[in-house]
């Protein structure tokens, strides 16, 4: 059974950082790639940071520079470094993983995603 569990979601002041983590288990993702959507209030998911499997980076252009995407594969786990977070981060936070996962790839053709983790950004 594939699972992804994030974790790190807070309430923040603008201008904060956090670190989200995403911890799989129940299957071997070599060769997958992983990502980070969000889905702020009201609006679709949207894709955030993404990896794939030989470390390439991808980022949605408003997290280029303030987002830094990572994995420890000997821990299983994923992360996301936020910084200089903005009111407009607002947003459940997703962990994805599938054969392909970019930020622009449709949220309904990835296989696997965690339950989200929600970050509040106050100005």
């Amino acid at each position: 059974q594939v699972h992804l569990a994030e974790s790190g979601g807070v309430s923040v002041q603008s201008g904060g950082s956090l670190r989200l983590s995403c911890v799989s288990s129940g299957y071997t993702f070599d060769g997958y790639s992983m990502g980070w959507f969000r889905q702020p209030p009201g609006k679709e998911r949207e894709g955030v940071a993404t990896i794939d499997n030989t470390c390439n980076t991808q980022y949605e252009d408003s997290a280029k520079g303030r987002f830094t995407i990572s994995q420890d594969n000997a821990k299983n786990t994923l992360y996301l470094q936020m910084n200089s977070l903005k009111p407009e981060d607002t947003a459940m936070y997703y962990c994805a993983a599938g054969p392909i996962v970019m930020v622009t790839t449709p949220p309904s053709l990835i296989p696997f995603w965690g339950q989200g983790t929600q970050v509040t950004v106050s100005s």
